[in-house]
């Protein structure tokens, strides 16, 4: 298991984790508010509007209404990115991880205006008299690169699963064990069922699910981080403080976080704000070629406003919680992720000058470290011996071995730093940072919810993660029924909610690290696309508000 992780992060490292990737992803984003002239902050209002339906007209062709099309695209970005991903980034770059979340979201906005008015442009309608869009019908039909569309389709397939199905399930049983208790297992098989039942329904089951459980699901959230917020207001000023002060320098050490350098709170901010929002990563066109308009710059301008609610709002507000709380620094009882675990040779701590910048330079800046090879004694739980365990990036403190609920005697093989633990009976827990949902669960406790707190972060994160799965049913759906038709997208279906169901209890880490991945392989010829695009796509919005203001002659609006 860690050395599929191993290779996934590999893999990753050379795509997403490249600064050239970055780069990439904000360039294009940098590129098209520029060249349309910030319409992320000209047009909002107007975007506002539109999704009201205010400017709806009879006999648009298509399967969903501007709210219904938005709901089911932020269905699919609000989800563990807002609630998991964030408390990953912070955990690993910082607090000024949150700024460049913050930052792909505002160029995000144009390029989710543009991806998803291309798309829309060049939808199709499908032998079952549904629509069918995305960036693959752009590339098919306008670039007349069907290769490329055919990869990008193939690469939504495997992303419905790495961004959708697989992290979505996770992330809810961890939290409902964590919280209530019951078993992964089933959690899984509950909410595989309900899952099936939902998107054998397509899309028009999909909107109406989506239309009522998105703004119920974020307005809960928002009412609950607020509180929180709130019950530590004194920190609020130095919580907003951090957030930019640390973006040149990178984030210092606090408590048990060792620090993170600009390189690393860049990268890891940037990738989790793509994750969060998906702009340039070509999925929410695929939602919004179902609405019901034959503008397509209409719906492009309705998709801009999803960075801004996903990001801007929601995610701003759990990176608030998290940092105010002080739980990101603090070492927490917890259970040991085998793949967030690592046995250096030597006893190190962080109160030696020499140990803490030896760990900092292996955390931070990647320097080779002495890992160990051998047998660990384990006596009644107790570790003997002077090696150094690292668990979630920080030094563990009073770490104990299991077999269940038992104290273990034995021997554990370490070779190269990671446990061999094959057979998955061995538990080992202790004090170490935490990160992902469960910071997060953390996080909530500190507040007037007291320990009820975790319950809003399960409750929601269920919430969340369902209607992510949900929607990414239906990009997969469409990828299929562009690559071979959509007769077979019934069985495509049947795998998404089977796969669904054993990653209810599949290692956190490596789906995250396949997360990754998929998300690279579809952004990466969506940007290229668009780019290619970009005379047409500007020439498309000037089109727009030509016919636009001859139809609403007293319409003002300052462009």
């Amino acid at each position: 298991m860690q050395q599929i992780n191993d290779l996934l992060l590999t893999l990753h490292s050379y795509l997403g984790g490249h600064p050239w990737f970055v780069f990439l992803l904000l360039g294009t984003g940098l590129f098209f508010t520029l060249y349309l002239r910030f319409p992320q902050v000209r047009y909002f209002r107007h975007a506002l509007r539109i999704v009201t339906g205010r400017y709806d007209k009879e006999g648009d062709e298509g399967d969903t209404t501007h709210f219904q099309a938005l709901s089911t695209a932020l269905s699919g970005t609000v989800g563990t990115g807002n609630i998991a991903g964030v408390a990953l980034a912070i955990h690993l770059g910082g607090p000024s991880a949150l700024f460049w979340m913050l930052v792909t979201a505002f160029f995000g906005m144009t390029l989710k205006f543009v991806e998803i008015t291309l798309s829309h442009k060049y939808r199709d309608f499908t032998e079952d008299g549904t629509v069918s869009g995305g960036p693959m019908y752009y590339m098919s039909k306008r670039l007349n690169m069907k290769w490329l569309a055919g990869f990008f389709a193939a690469a939504t397939i495997l992303s419905s699963f790495g961004s959708g199905s697989l992290p979505q399930i996770n992330s809810i049983s961890n939290s409902v064990f964590a919280t209530f208790g019951i078993n992964h297992i089933i959690t899984g098989a509950v909410m595989s069922l309900l899952l099936g039942f939902v998107i054998i329904g397509g899309i028009k089951r999909i909107a109406k699910v989506t239309e009522k459980l998105v703004p119920g699901m974020a307005a809960i959230y928002i009412i609950g981080a607020l509180a929180v917020i709130s019950y530590n207001y004194d920190n609020l000023g130095s919580t907003v403080l951090s957030i930019f002060t640390d973006v040149i320098d990178g984030s210092a050490a606090m408590g048990g976080f060792i620090g993170a350098s600009f390189a690393f709170a860049f990268s890891n901010g940037v990738n989790r704000g793509l994750f969060s929002n998906e702009a340039g990563q070509g999925s929410a066109p695929i939602a919004h070629a179902s609405a019901r308009t034959q503008e397509p710059v209409s719906e492009g301008l309705v998709g801009l406003l999803e960075p801004f609610i996903d990001t801007i709002v929601i995610c701003t507000l759990t990176g608030l919680v998290l940092i105010s709380s002080g739980v990101w620094t603090e070492k927490i009882d917890n259970e040991f992720q085998v793949t967030d675990l690592i046995v250096l040779d030597k006893s190190y701590t962080v109160d030696n000058e020499e140990d803490f910048k030896e760990i900092q330079n292996y955390l931070v800046k990647g320097e080779d470290i002495g890992t160990y090879t051998g047998k660990l004694t384990v006596t009644k739980g107790h570790i003997s011996g002077e090696q150094t365990m690292l668990h979630a990036r920080s030094i563990a403190e009073n770490v104990r071995v299991y077999v269940g609920e038992n104290p273990y005697t034995g021997t554990l093989q370490i070779t190269s730093g990671v446990l061999d633990n094959q057979n998955g009976t061995i538990l080992i827990k202790g004090k170490s940072l935490i990160h992902s949902a469960p910071l997060t669960a953390e996080a909530f406790t500190r507040s007037y919810f007291g320990n009820y707190g975790q319950y809003i972060i399960s409750i929601g994160l269920m919430l969340f993660a369902f209607s992510t799965a949900v929607a990414w049913s239906y990009y997969g759906d469409r990828s299929v029924t562009y690559l071979i038709g959509s007769k077979y997208v019934i069985w495509y279906r049947v795998l998404y909610v089977v796969a669904f169901f054993f990653a209810s209890f599949t290692d956190t880490t490596i789906i995250w690290s396949l997360s990754y991945l998929t998300v690279v392989f579809m952004a990466i010829p969506n940007l290229i696309g668009l780019l290619l695009l970009r005379k047409e796509a500007r020439s498309t919005i000037k089109k727009y508000w030509f016919d636009f203001k001859k139809e609403n002659p007293n319409y003002k609006h300052k462009r």
